[in-house]
């Protein structure tokens, strides 16, 4: 069975170098929720969203938990352990189920050594993530809390289908790093706007275009600086904005058709009573 969505850091690689990975990735199911790496814990584990959204997110003493990054099928979660230590820096928790290719560490780091590609895409996953945590960092010092939550939504549409988003009051909090109390009053805002057409409990309805009015910046310059960081050049200039229908990619589809076919799709690692912490 072939997949329409792609993982970028994949499809930018060659077919010779990415046939070494495909005999030992598992296709999962990422469940929402779903913890898939905690911070200091060893990392047994990485992931390559096929579709879906995984947030890096701090956990701090007093219990309340704050994302400082997202990826979808952009980018991994666990592969920045093959450039140091083995332990995770960050918790990893899916914020929007979808599909993922899992490989262990080891399989992962081995076929490393012997790809100059994929240690090129593991650099591009490094840097683009560090660009999002200096923006993040300077937007959450600099900007209202209703241009941040604009742009957190912002980013989490341009990983999922369509206009309605499956995200929680939990989640929203920890994008912005406050109580659900002040999400209920800033959705409220963001409804008067126009630019939340409606919110239930676990998904909002949005507006894009009154969306990136009301939106600081930032949005658009992380969105400009992760897509020269992360798609090719020759993707860039044929106005791809997903991989999947770029030539290099359809030439890899059998490859990652041969990844179903191989594997079940268990859920993922940590789905079962793992759960981030609520504010």
């Amino acid at each position: 069975m072939e997949h329409k969505a792609k993982n970028l850091l994949l499809a930018a690689l060659p077919p010779a170098d990415l046939k070494f990975l495909v005999p030992h990735f598992r296709m999962i199911q990422l469940e929402r929720d779903a913890v898939l790496l905690r911070s200091g814990d060893p990392v047994d584990r990485i992931y390559f969203p096929l579709s879906g959204l995984i947030a890096f997110i701090m956990d701090m003493p007093n219990g309340q938990t704050v994302a400082t990054a997202i990826v979808g099928n952009e980018g991994a979660a666990g592969v920045l352990s093959t450039l140091g230590p083995v332990r995770s820096p960050m918790t990893a928790v899916v914020r929007v189920a979808g599909l993922a290719l899992q490989i262990s560490p080891t399989r992962f780091q081995a076929i490393l050594g012997r790809s100059n590609a994929l240690n090129g895409a593991v650099q591009t996953h490094a840097r683009a993530l560090m660009a999002q945590f200096q923006h993040v960092a300077a937007c959450n010092a600099l900007h209202s809390v209703e241009e941040r939550l604009a742009r957190w939504l912002l980013h989490v549409h341009d990983r999922v289908e369509g206009d309605v988003l499956p995200l929680t009051q939990e989640t929203l909090a920890e994008f912005l790093g406050v109580r659900r109390t002040t999400v209920t009053q800033v959705i409220s805002k963001l409804r008067e706007q126009g630019a939340v057409r409606s919110n239930r409990r676990s998904w909002i309805e949005i507006d894009r275009p009154r969306l990136e009015a009301t939106a600081c910046e930032c949005y658009q310059l992380m969105r400009r600086r992760i897509s020269r960081i992360v798609l090719p050049e020759d993707m860039r200039s044929a106005g791809h904005a997903r991989s999947a229908d770029h030539p290099r990619a359809q030439a890899q589809a059998s490859l990652f058709a041969k990844t179903d076919e191989m594997h079940p799709r268990p859920r993922a690692h940590g789905a079962v009573g793992h759960r981030s912490k609520s504010h």
